[in-house]
């Protein structure tokens, strides 16, 4: 990924934790009353509209991955492009409903937002129906799929950004057996069922089978959705994981929001548990993070942003889904903050590159993934598949 990416990131996160801290400038937020959205000025035009407007997903804006990643697209367009534009965080948190979300997209539409970013898949109904009574509006659905309404007309005013997650996966377990580790865990968010989570989980079993094939090393990889049907931490995860660390595991892909906190107290209680951190460069979390199998959400924001101002929306965007891969630098390892031990930069260039130019594919079929047969059958030559 490109560097200014994660220098990026952990700039914001600095500034983000100092806000919370209540050194921040208290003026450039306002804090929602109730059933009302968050939102934060950024600087209307001179009726006080704002033209791009972010509706976070659950959790706070800047939370290390969506909604964080998201946001710093929108604000890095924004600003080099002269546009004004506002967050508008749902009510109720963690806890926000689908009328909450609606609640704020049309907040966003009354305070003049010629596009709306939303992150997350949490986001499909409340857009459905925002989308639908405003079609003068464009949403742009980051992580997301082509909208339809109740006919199954695709909606043309929503475009949506989906990810060759499992490139970022092969990355990510690709690199981890050839710096040395031959005894894998990946934990996955939705049960089996979220599409995004199981293209990283594929990947992540592809990488390391590949890299495995050609060290000859005999590596095992435990694989689980068990606890991550909510994307939440949980005790149980951190028992599980816990357990993996204590028998053997010398790394954890920990792919599905909030669960990274059960997973760092796990390699916490632990003399060398290390971590893979997902969608964002989550080094800043713990230093137990070895790397993280990222989406360039930032970047592919601008993209998105970048051809809906070129007047390109009902030629490329409208109705239709932009699947963005290394190919766009909306998927890899942030390599300058990694901590491997003999796994190079230049040993990364070159793996992302053949990624890059096609000449490895790592499969995104993953129907099945929730089944022990569908991981079964990966087992074969110097690779175990452990599914749990």
């Amino acid at each position: 990924m490109k560097k200014f990416l994660s220098v990026l990131l952990a700039l914001t996160m600095i500034a983000s934790l100092a806000m919370f801290a209540g050194c921040g400038d208290t003026d450039e937020t306002t804090t929602a009353a109730a059933g009302e959205s968050q939102e934060e000025v950024t600087g209307g035009d001179e009726t006080g509209a704002y033209e791009i407007a972010v509706v976070t997903d659950v959790g706070q804006l800047m939370d290390g991955g969506f909604n964080q990643g998201t946001y710093e697209g929108v604000k890095a367009y924004a600003e080099a492009n002269g546009k004004t534009y506002q967050y508008y965080q749902p009510a109720n948190g963690s806890d926000a409903t689908d009328n909450d979300r609606v609640a704020a997209m049309r907040q966003a539409v009354q305070n003049g937002a010629k596009v709306i970013v939303a992150p997350g898949f949490l986001q499909a109904t409340a857009m459905t129906t925002v989308a639908l009574e405003s079609p003068d509006v464009k949403f742009v659905f980051v992580d997301g799929w082509a909208l339809a309404d109740e006919a199954g007309n695709i909606i043309p005013n929503v475009t949506a950004i989906v990810y060759k997650e499992q490139e970022s996966g092969y990355l990510a377990g690709y690199a981890a057996v050839k710096d040395g580790y031959t005894k894998l865990g990946g934990t996955f968010g939705g049960g089996g069922s979220n599409p995004a989570c199981n293209r990283f989980a594929y990947g992540y079993v592809q990488g390391a089978k590949d890299a495995a094939e050609e060290i000859g090393a005999d590596i095992e990889i435990r694989i689980s959705f068990q606890y991550g049907g909510s994307f939440s931490a949980s005790p149980e995860l951190a028992t599980q994981i816990g357990t993996w660390y204590n028998n053997g595991t010398e790394v954890v892909f920990s792919c599905g929001g909030s669960m990274i906190q059960s997973v760092i107290s796990a390699a916490n209680e632990t003399e060398g548990g290390k971590i893979i951190g997902v969608d964002t460069d989550q080094s800043v979390l713990s230093d137990r993070v070895i790397t993280s199998a990222m989406k360039g959400l930032s970047a592919s924001v601008q993209k998105v942003l970048g051809e809906y101002y070129d007047g390109q929306w009902d030629t490329i965007l409208g109705g239709q889904a932009s699947n963005l891969g290394a190919a766009d630098d909306a998927t890899g390892l942030p390599i300058e903050t990694s901590k491997f031990n003999t796994f190079t930069a230049e040993d990364y260039n070159a793996i992302y590159e053949k990624i890059k130019t096609g000449a490895i594919t790592p499969d995104a079929n993953v129907e099945g993934c929730e089944v022990a047969d569908f991981w079964t059958a990966l087992t074969a030559g110097h690779t175990t598949v452990v599914y749990e």
